[in-house]
């Protein structure tokens, strides 16, 4: 039984799991749209949610309040460009918006192995 388990394995280790979170999640702040498969796409929308949460909130705190956000956000995500980016474009899009920052667009099943695939993108606003 999976009672109280969160969280998607994606038959990886936890250092591959995490890296592969991270690394999607800047991509999709770098593009704003990304090709992936559901499975992934369902493990990090979370965590690319709550980054752009904590971008809005940290903006919208103050001074001292957005350093912390900032140092948070480049400690979880690990590249400052990908963070810049997130507080001075991403985050000041979405300030009257409470939640649901990311879309899932069924693309249909890759050639190669059936997999299910999506577009992964911001929501415009």
């Amino acid at each position: 039984m999976r009672h109280k388990v969160a969280g998607y394995k994606l038959n990886r280790s936890k250092g591959h799991r995490t890296a592969l979170r991270k690394t999607l999640t800047k991509q999709l702040f770098e593009h704003e749209r990304i090709r992936t498969t559901r499975a992934k796409a369902e493990a990090m929308r979370g965590f690319a949610e709550s980054m752009i949460t904590l971008a809005r909130r940290g903006t919208a705190a103050g001074d001292e309040h957005m350093v912390h956000a900032r140092r948070l956000a480049a400690a979880r995500l690990g590249d400052a460009k990908t963070v810049q980016k997130l507080f001075d474009d991403i985050a000041p899009r979405y300030t009257d918006r409470p939640g649901g920052y990311t879309r899932m667009l069924k693309l249909g099943p890759r050639k190669g192995d059936g997999a299910e695939m999506v577009l992964l993108e911001l929501v415009e606003e």
